[in-house]
Formats: C-alpha cells, sequence, structure tokens
C-alpha cells in the first residue's frame, strides 16, 4: 500500500460545483420525453457533462477515494509510509495556515493534531480528507489518499505506478 496526496485550491463558488464533484450515476437517465421535452433535454446534456467532466475535472471529489480515478497530475506525492504522507500534510497546513479565514484553524495545537491522527487513520488503510476556508472566499482542500487497495472507494488502478 501506498499514499498519494492531492491539493486543490480556488473559489469557493467553483467548489460548489457539486455536480462536477461526485461520480455519475452507472445508468444514464431517460431519453427525452419528445422535442419539447426541455427538461428531459437539460438531464441528459448535464449527464453527459458529468460522466466526461467527472474523471478529468481537478475538482475534489465529495468521496476522497475518487481521487484514484483522475489524472495521474493531480497527485502532488506519492509516499509508502504514512508517517511520511502525514509530514506533507503537515507541511501544508503550515503553509497555508497564515490564509486560513477562521483564527481556530490556525491554532498550531489543532494542526498538529490533524497530523498525527492522519498518521493514525492512514495506518489503518483510511483517507484523509481537510478543507479550510481561506480568505477572499477562497476554499483549500487536502486529502491524503490510501492506494492499491484503498478500503471506501472504487477499484481503479493507481494513478501513477
Amino acid at each position: 500500500m501506498h499514499y498519494h496526496g492531492y491539493l486543490w485550491t480556488g473559489s469557493k463558488k467553483r467548489f460548489d460545483e457539486e455536480a462536477l464533484r461526485r461520480p455519475p450515476q452507472p445508468d444514464p437517465p431517460p431519453a427525452p420525453a419528445g422535442d419539447d421535452d426541455t427538461a428531459g433535454k437539460r438531464l441528459v446534456e448535464r449527464y453527459r457533462e458529468v460522466r466526461t467532466e467527472f474523471p478529468v475535472v481537478d475538482l475534489p471529489p465529495l468521496e476522497t477515494a475518487y481521487w484514484l480515478v483522475k489524472p495521474g497530475r493531480l497527485v502532488r506525492g506519492t509516499w509508502d509510509e504514512p508517517k511520511e504522507a502525514a509530514q506533507w500534510l503537515g507541511e501544508q497546513l503550515a503553509a497555508y495556515a497564515p490564509r486560513f479565514a477562521s483564527e481556530t484553524d490556525r491554532d498550531t495545537t489543532r494542526l498538529a493534531i490533524l497530523v498525527s491522527s492522519a498518521t493514525e487513520r492512514l495506518e489503518r488503510g483510511g483517507d484523509v480528507s481537510h478543507g479550510f476556508y481561506l480568505e477572499r472566499p477562497s476554499f483549500l482542500s487536502l486529502a491524503l489518499v490510501c492506494c492499491s487497495p484503498n478500503q471506501a472507494g472504487p477499484e481503479p488502478e493507481c494513478p501513477l505506478r
């Protein structure tokens, strides 16, 4: 087993595009009832968009394990040991902490606890995901995902190995 790290920052508005953050349903919606079924046409078009975009868009998936279906170029680091992956998380938290919108989120003791708990969770085969509001309203998403195998998610090939 190894671990991949993911980092995304962007506007809160973009982060809120939930349809592009969730995997498409396995079955497409029914065909429109006729030429005047604009709602049915929109639904089919949206399904096609999500089916095409979800695997390649850089937005954080709603379920952490689905990072593994994204392109390898989105991986920010790969580690064989949970402690090394959690250390990367700690480095990212330290780098972004001055920009956290909440003073509570900037608390160094709290951040140290997040890193420690990340190590423990990864050692048990779980994924780790944290999100923070930054100023301007921006958002930071950090994730550590177990790969080969992932207990919680899809069974794709590892994006890098």
